[in-house]
């Protein structure tokens, strides 16, 4: 068994309570295209096995693309990406399938020609992040007052503020949102369901009670374990941009999905003010395997202060 304890105290498994099951495992192998379900996964300091492992890269500013930045970024969200053959040196290969429903592989030598054809800018596919990576963040709160198209300045992210070196993460390199959430944003949307998928979350967990609002607001701080083995230090909420309102293949535009929690779920957070909230960020204190059906616990206690908690970075574009 292998072991990843990043931050936080030691923890007494007893001293935990059962708080639901894991729904959904899913993995974007890609950064901002759309993933794939997993039945079951590795999980290390990195997050699940070959998530974020690549990412598209704006030649003209060196910048990760992302649909944080809709007007230049938001057809990445026509294209999903599925883990292929593993490699003997360096990260797997991938396979991304375009919105036409053609396909290509991260090794192919055409890739980057392909992909800048289709998002009318010169990009390339990398496997490898700096590192000082960046990528462009527009406000929800100006996506929603003007649309996502708006030219509007743009945040600077600094990328993994919480993360090992590897992959293309935001922040951490684990995001999970409960059922009890994605329930509660849709019973205040207008449409009456919010997919989930529209907030990239790498867990899914199903809380026994079918709406008790946002059950993770509480649980920052804390350790949850998963299954037999795996335990996760639970960072800060996850800040939402406005991805979540943009189209994702087959899923239409839907305001409601950022407009909810700018008004129902906004979380202090040191250095940003208040931004409109939903689900956590998490890192890995004990590897192991997880699968669909797995029971989780949570820590009764906070196993870590959140003054103590690294934050994001970031600065005005």
């Amino acid at each position: 068994m292998s072991t990843d304890t990043v931050h936080g105290t030691a923890v007494d498994p007893a001293d935990r309570s059962l708080v639901g099951t894991l729904a959904l495992l899913r993995r974007y192998p890609v950064k901002s295209m759309l993933g794939e379900d997993l039945p079951a996964s590795e999980l290390t300091c990195y997050g699940l096995e070959g998530d974020r492992s690549h990412a598209v890269i704006d030649r003209a500013t060196g910048r990760v693309a992302s649909a944080k930045d809709p007007r230049r970024w938001q057809l990445l969200l026509r294209f999903s990406a599925r883990g292929a053959r593993p490699a003997p040196d360096g990260p797997p290969s991938v396979s991304v399938t375009f919105p036409d429903g053609s396909t290509v592989e991260s090794d192919d030598p055409a890739v980057d020609a392909r992909l800048s054809a289709v998002l009318g800018r010169p990009v390339e596919l990398r496997a490898d992040r700096p590192a000082v990576s960046e990528l462009d963040r527009l406000s929800p709160d100006d996506a929603l007052a003007a649309g996502p198209e708006v030219e509007a300045p743009l945040a600077v992210l600094q990328m993994g503020a919480a993360a090992p070196a590897g992959g293309f993460f935001d922040y951490a390199p684990l995001h999970l949102l409960t059922t009890s959430t994605a329930n509660r944003i849709s019973e205040l949307s207008h449409s009456g369901h919010v997919d989930p998928v529209r907030y990239r979350p790498n867990l899914v967990i199903q809380t026994p009670t079918p709406s008790d609002g946002f059950v993770e607001n509480a649980w920052v701080g804390h350790t949850l374990f998963i299954g037999d083995t795996v335990e996760l230090q639970l960072l800060i909420p996850t800040p939402r941009c406005s991805i979540p309102m943009l189209a994702h293949g087959e899923l239409h535009r839907d305001p409601d999905a950022v407009r909810v929690l700018v008004g129902h779920n906004r979380r202090p957070l040191r250095g940003f003010g208040t931004p409109a909230c939903a689900g956590l960020y998490a890192e890995v204190r004990r590897a192991g395997q997880i699968r669909v059906g797995d029971r989780v616990w949570i820590t009764a206690a906070q196993t870590l202060a959140e003054d103590d908690i690294i934050l994001p970075e970031v600065r005005n574009g």
